[in-house]
């Protein structure tokens, strides 16, 4: 999977950091890659009017949607986002702390 932040410095590399620091939290940066990027034509193909942007892209099914766009969700916010979209619960997340739990042999968490 890959996050898009879309936009200009400095409420995009905000946003940006935000999301990193979360993916790492949670143990995902082997499953989710993360970029910046401020272009119009993907600003327009996705109809993003508002800056900064969260986007979604998966290739294997061709999907790309805006999550956010306009705001700075804060952390919460987004770490719910990503426990969703990958299908843990709260508790998975909470119990497996920052290092990854092991569990699913990856190295991260589940």
């Amino acid at each position: 999977m890959k996050i898009v932040i879309v936009g200009s410095a400095p409420m995009s590399t905000d946003l940006f950091n935000r999301t990193v620091e979360i993916i790492w939290e949670l143990g995902l940066s082997d499953v989710i890659n993360i970029r910046e990027m401020n272009d119009e034509s993907y600003k327009m193909e996705l109809g993003i009017t508002e800056n900064p942007a969260l986007c979604i892209e998966e290739e294997s099914i061709d999907f790309r949607d805006v999550i956010f766009q306009g705001i700075i969700p804060e952390k919460a916010e987004i770490k719910s986002l990503l426990t969703s979209i990958v299908g843990w619960e709260e508790s998975e997340w909470e119990s497996c702390g920052t290092g990854g739990c092991g569990s699913c042999g990856t190295g991260g968490c589940h």
